[in-house]
């Protein structure tokens, strides 16, 4: 089992744990807040189990059917943790709009508090080591899951506060308030879980600073060539698909040809990780002199 595969195993284990301590923190205060809170550690179980299945799949080698790899496979489970954070809003709203109409006293909300609060430190540190591997190892489905635990980590210190607000104040329909106004903010994280997976999906292109860089190195690594153009990228998990035409001399051979494209290649990959590289070399008479200058 591969680093990013324990760590998407890892998720599992723990959103059990945050679960269950959330469950019994709702169970012992009656709290709708708090059981919005839990209703979220739900979708957390069930997104990281999309997750593990997803990064399986996506490491997966090249085949046959598949010659561009397995590495898609990951923007599915971020659709399906968006999808499965909408419907869970919906289901907190209407607990909200049930309890705002019938509200009702907590019990033990002390307790209950430093139960869901432990949960809620639990959350924290392991959303940030999800999102700082994600990023270093650029898995899409590790920084979603990381990204939305970060967010349930800030709802759940609001519904806590607010909480402990009622407990103080006796005013208990801000119990419900405080329930509907986490479902808005999961409808949000939820929509823009959805909008970065379908880009990727769509194959939206790298990021600019990517591409910029991509433009330096194949600009100074390039001798002998005279321009390059019509450089095209996309992202699909941690790889990097760069193509674009190299422009040489019509006198070159195509060994000297090949040997510009190796140095290029070996000069984008070393910069950006998992990058497949393709380059349609033509000779000068094809030169559009609108792309890449050779220094």
């Amino acid at each position: 089992m591969n680093r990013t595969l324990r760590l998407a195993l890892g998720s599992i284990l723990i959103g059990l744990l945050v679960l269950g301590l959330k469950f019994v923190a709702y169970l012992l205060t009656g709290s709708v807040a708090l059981f919005s809170d839990a209703l979220e550690s739900i979708i957390n179980v069930a997104a990281a189990v999309a997750a593990f299945i997803a990064l399986q799949v996506s490491a997966r080698p090249a085949d046959a059917n598949h010659p561009y790899g397995h590495t898609k496979a990951e923007y599915f489970s971020a659709v399906i943790e968006g999808v499965l954070i909408l419907g869970a809003a919906f289901a907190i709203l209407n607990e909200a709009y049930h309890a705002f109409l019938h509200p009702k006293p907590l019990d033990a909300p002390v307790l209950g508090l430093a139960i869901n609060g432990a949960a809620s430190v639990v959350n924290g540190l392991w959303a940030a080591v999800l999102i700082r591997s994600g990023r270093a190892w650029r898995s899409p489905a590790l920084q979603a899951d990381g990204k939305y635990l970060l967010t349930d980590v800030v709802t759940s210190i609001g519904v806590l506060v607010g909480v402990a607000l009622v407990a103080l104040t006796g005013y208990e329909q801000l119990d419900a308030i405080l329930a509907a106004l986490v479902a808005l903010n999961v409808l949000w994280s939820g929509w823009g879980l959805v909008r970065d997976s379908v880009g990727g999906l769509m194959d939206a292109g790298a990021p600019d600073e990517a591409v910029q860089r991509v433009r330096e190195i194949i600009g100074s690594h390039a001798q002998g060539a005279l321009e390059a153009h019509d450089l095209r990228t996309r992202q699909a998990g941690h790889t990097t698909f760069v193509e674009f035409h190299l422009v040489v001399p019509g006198d070159m051979g195509v060994a000297q040809a090949h040997d510009i494209c190796d140095h290029i290649e070996e000069a984008i990959r070393a910069e950006v990780k998992g990058a497949v590289v393709t380059i349609h070399v033509e000779p000068e008479g094809k030169a559009k002199h609108t792309g890449v200058p050779v220094l």
